[in-house]
């Protein structure tokens, strides 16, 4: 799913949850805790892609000292990119909102 992380509506903190709303989009909480677990894990591989991508752009092929310290471009990105939420709070919201999609082979297979 390509969703737009930077306009995502998410916490910046963590907050406490009531964890049986996240059970009813699959009727058990520790399938939707596992399907929340591995698309933050995918939303935390493209925004470090795109961070580390973003922070190449601003690499030197000769480094100094001063060039080390001196680097207020990649210091601003990376400050940037540490205050979006986190990928966990992303996608909590995403499933919440019904923006996931998910599928149990094991389910498939014992409904046929």
């Amino acid at each position: 799913m390509n969703t737009n992380f930077k306009r995502m509506a998410a916490e910046n903190t963590t907050i406490t949850r009531d964890l049986r709303t996240l059970e009813g989009e699959t009727g058990n909480v520790y399938e939707s805790i596992t399907i929340i677990a591995k698309r933050a894990n995918q939303i935390g591989v493209n925004v470090k892609e795109e961070l580390n991508a973003k922070l190449a752009e601003f690499a030197t092929s000769n480094d100094n000292l001063e060039e080390i310290f001196e680097n207020r471009e990649q210091i601003e990105i990376s400050k940037h990119y540490e205050r979006q939420p986190k990928p966990t709070l992303v996608a909590i919201n995403e499933f919440q909102e019904g923006k996931v999609y998910f599928r149990n082979p094991l389910k498939e297979e014992a409904e046929q």
